[in-house]
This record gives structure tokens, C-alpha cells and sequence, in this order.
């Protein structure tokens, strides 16, 4: 026989086993592949045959749909009523009947297609069931392993599937390597042509947001929560927080005792990235304020209808305002939804005032001028 029916069967199980498939889901794939096999050997490709298998005995039955007519003109589609009500008394022109067929074996041909068909349809099971179970974990955390480095892309192995971490999603300055284990935030599962095509981060703000929330198990009860992140991954993170409960400190919930809550996050991030953690606001003043720590802030003006702000800062608080590269009020910015513009309060004296100041050192310049143009005179006077 060209198709061990017995070790097929034994297969089917071990593949379902292996795979984490269904049993049942296995057998009817290849239950359709012999239906085919079949039509090949001993039908008509247009038959309709339904084929079962006894996945512990290896037996194949196959049933073969055919309408009762008086006279049988196509065989492979016709039974005439006489032959029919022997094997249903009550069967009439018109009706439907399943002939049954005891199947022994298959040709080599039909055998390898079955064979072909079997394999295809059971990859394409695996990754709908892999679809299946990842598409219900997507904004969640979990764990991975570096299998291999191309370029700027980072595959990882998640299990029972493959996981890529564009650059993009990425922390910058991290290194990865080849066996390395992580914890990486599932962003997306989409359709591949290979297979499900998992993506996952850990440059994400809810890479952050799940972390915190990992630690923080008064997340979990509602007395404090996260309002908003902004996150320039493996530089530094903003993170507003804020209090449902009165007398709990929001910021003093999330840093933990001796910063042992931080610093978890942080141990898992890289110590490379700062975190600054701050009081949210409802009023835009002081969530701006709060926002752009640890600068002291002098006045915060708003323009609501453009979502604008103009700060204004004591001198030496504007580099610290703006940041290194401007990152600070830009974090600021994105974490507020303000556009954030940051003046020293000498640059933002009125103009009259700086018109007055200004004048003193006019005068000074005049009077050096005239000084200079006496000294030329007397030069010229001695030189004669």
C-alpha cells in the first residue's frame, strides 16, 4: 500500500501533540486531503466525497454523494432507484445518498499529493491557531529570546512564534545579542507570508506603563494611576501621576520606599535611561509647571485657543528648562499636549524697560567714541 494508513494515523496524533493542535481540527484537514486522494484513484474530480479516518485503527472509509435517478446515465454521479432502496427503502427519484466505500490504499500519485496537501494545511492551521493565541496577548508583556541580529532588526523567539523589534522600537544604546532573554511588549500581530508576523517593542510608553505596573500594586486597586508618558527610550522618560485617594502621595507611590520601584523599572530599561516622575494636573499651569521639573517656573502664560504656552523661568533655570538638545521641553511638550516656549524673565522685561537699560550704553559708547577721536587729534598735533 502506498499509504500506510496505521503509521499515517500515528503521525496525525503526534503532529497534533507537538504542534498544540486540536486533534479533531488535525484529522479534518487530513480527512479532506484523502478525499481528494481519493477522487484522484477511484472518481471523478468533481465528485463530492466525504472521507473519515480512525485515527487508532488507520481505517478509511469513504462516502460518496450520488442522486437517485430512474435511468443512470453518469455513474459516478447517478444511482438508480432500484440499487438505491436496497440500501434505503424509502429513497425517491430526486434524492441524495451516500454510498459507502471501504478504502484500502491509494496510488502513488494520489499518496503523495494527500502527503502534500496534509503537510501545507497543517503549517497553515499552526499559524492561524499561533494568530489565534497571540492576537488575544497583543498590550501585554512577555518574555523572549534574542535568536538572531540583522542589522537594525532584532528577531526574537516568543515560544511558539517568531517576533521581530524594528529599530524603531528599540531603546537606543541597548545592545543585543544572540540567547539573550527579555521582557518585550507586544505591539502587533499581523498576516505574513511566512506565518504570523509578530512585532514587539520595548522603546514603547506602554513598555513603561507595564512595567510600572508590575510593581506598583496600587495600580492594580485604583488608588494611583498613570495620566500620561512621554518617552525618548534609553535617554529619559516623563511620567505624570496621579492620586484618587486623598492623603496617598502619587510620586512617592510610584519611586517605592528608598526608590526600590523606580529602580526595578529602571534595572529592566538600563540605568541609562533617566525617569523623572511627576504630579499630573488639571489646571495647564500647573501640570506645565510640575511638567518641566526640576525647573523652578516664575509664570506660566496659556494661550488655549492655539494650545500654546509661554514660560517664563529665572535666568539661570533656562538651560535646565530647555534641557540638553532641548530634550526636556520637548518630553515637557509631549507629555502636556502644550507647545511649550521657555524665556528667562530678563529676556521677557517689558520694552520700555529695556529701551532704558539699553541706554546707558549708548552714552558709554559715545563718550569712548569722542575719547578716541581727541586722542587721534593730539597724536596728530604732537606728530607735526
Amino acid at each position: 500500500m502506498d499509504l500506510d494508513m496505521k503509521q499515517l494515523a500515528t503521525a496525525i496524533r503526534a503532529i497534533a501533540e507537538e504542534k498544540n493542535l486540536p486533534e479533531d481540527t488535525v484529522q479534518q484537514v487530513v480527512e479532506q486531503a484523502l478525499a481528494a486522494a481519493y477522487r484522484r484513484d477511484y472518481g471523478e474530480r468533481e465528485q463530492e466525497v466525504r472521507v473519515t479516518m480512525n485515527l487508532h485503527t488507520g481505517d478509511v472509509d469513504a462516502y460518496v454523494m450520488k442522486e437517485v435517478v430512474e435511468k443512470v446515465d453518469e455513474p459516478a454521479y447517478e444511482i438508480s432507484l432500484k440499487d438505491a432502496q436496497v440500501m434505503k427503502k424509502d429513497a425517491k427519484v430526486g434524492d441524495e445518498i451516500e454510498i459507502h466505500q471501504k478504502v484500502e490504499s491509494f496510488g502513488r500519485v494520489a499518496a503523495q499529493t494527500a502527503k502534500q496537501v496534509i503537510l501545507q494545511r497543517l503549517r497553515e492551521t499552526e499559524r492561524e491557531a499561533v494568530l489565534e493565541e497571540y492576537s488575544d496577548k497583543i498590550g501585554t508583556v512577555i518574555n523572549a529570546l534574542v535568536s538572531r541580529v540583522e542589522g537594525n532588526i532584532v528577531r526574537v523567539d516568543l515560544g511558539k512564534a517568531q517576533g521581530i523589534m524594528p529599530r524603531s522600537e528599540q531603546i537606543q544604546g541597548e545592545r543585543y545579542y544572540p540567547g539573550q532573554r527579555l521582557k518585550v511588549y507586544l505591539k502587533d500581530v499581523e498576516r505574513g507570508f511566512h506565518g504570523p508576523q509578530l512585532v514587539v517593542s520595548r522603546g514603547n510608553v506602554q513598555f513603561i506603563e507595564w512595567l510600572f505596573n508590575a510593581e506598583v500594586p496600587e495600580m492594580e486597586s485604583g488608588a494611583v494611576e498613570i495620566k500620561g508618558i512621554a518617552r525618548e527610550a534609553g535617554v529619559r522618560s516623563k511620567i505624570a501621576v496621579h492620586s484618587t485617594v486623598p492623603g496617598v502621595d502619587p510620586v512617592g507611590t510610584f519611586v517605592g520606599g528608598h526608590g526600590t520601584r523606580v529602580n526595578a523599572v529602571m534595572s529592566e530599561i538600563g540605568d541609562q535611561e533617566k525617569i523623572d516622575i511627576t504630579v499630573w494636573g488639571e489646571d495647564p499651569t500647573e501640570y506645565i509647571t510640575n511638567a518641566l521639573s526640576p525647573t523652578k517656573v516664575s509664570q506660566v502664560h496659556i494661550d488655549e485657543a492655539n494650545h500654546k504656552a509661554r514660560v517664563i523661568v529665572p535666568e539661570d533655570q533656562l538651560s535646565i528648562a530647555i534641557g540638553k538638545g532641548g530634550q526636556n521641553v520637548r518630553l515637557a511638550s509631549k507629555l502636556t499636549g502644550y507647545e511649550l516656549d521657555i524665556e528667562a524673565e530678563k529676556e521677557a522685561a517689558p520694552a520700555e524697560e529695556a529701551n532704558a537699560e539699553a541706554k546707558p550704553v549708548t552714552q558709554k559708547l559715545k563718550r569712548k567714541s569722542e575719547l578716541e577721536n581727541s586722542l587721534l587729534e593730539a597724536i596728530e598735533e604732537h606728530g607735526e
